[in-house]
């Protein structure tokens, strides 16, 4: 049985090189490969996009981060309540390491509860300043809620990873049309 002399030849024709060896294939070519570097098959990866500012995800991620922070600042607020008011709402959880009084937890998550909606309200009104707070509190928001966790698990869970998207949009945010203003350099 003989064979075709175009496959023979290589996938493109008879001047196209064989694919380099231990490789397993040449790079491709076409519409869509090796447009950008990090879609590159064949050498090293380049820088990942920037997020777009103008993407719906982005500037849609920031009101529901806006709302996110204000609505979990005010129930931050009554868990703190809740734990100043010694109810039975929280067990004793015995021994734990980062043990804190109920008092002092209630304390915690009333002041970072305030905070939080406080500085979600003012993202919602698109206050400059919000952005950055915002990822201060969320931040914080995650470390109480870490330490929180033997008190109120399933609650912690959820918080931490609504505070970790409230982070990612408020830091994927830029705002497309900045002071000129502030960015003018004197003469």
């Amino acid at each position: 049985m003989s064979e075709d002399p175009s496959r023979a030849a290589g996938p493109s024709g008879p001047d196209t090189p064989p694919p380099p060896a231990g490789l397993g294939q040449a790079p491709r070519t076409g519409p869509g490969q090796g447009d950008a570097p990090w879609q590159r098959a064949d050498g090293p990866a380049g820088p990942a996009p920037a997020p777009d500012p103008d993407s719906l995800w982005v500037t849609g991620g920031v009101l529901f981060a806006g709302i996110l922070m204000l609505c979990q600042g005010v129930v931050a607020a009554l868990e703190g309540v809740a734990a100043l008011a010694d109810g039975d709402v929280y067990g004793d959880v015995g021994e734990y390491l980062y043990r804190i009084s109920l008092t002092g937890w209630g304390w915690i998550h009333l002041v970072l509860g305030v905070c939080v909606a406080a500085t979600g309200a003012a993202l919602l009104k698109g206050a400059g300043w919000a952005r950055v707070a915002g990822i201060l509190f969320a931040s914080l928001s995650v470390f109480a809620h870490f330490l929180f966790l033997p008190y109120a698990p399933l609650w912690s869970v959820i918080v931490i990873a609504l505070d970790i998207f409230v982070i990612w949009a408020l830091a994927a945010y830029r705002d497309a049309d900045p002071d000129p203003v502030s960015t003018a350099v004197p003469r």
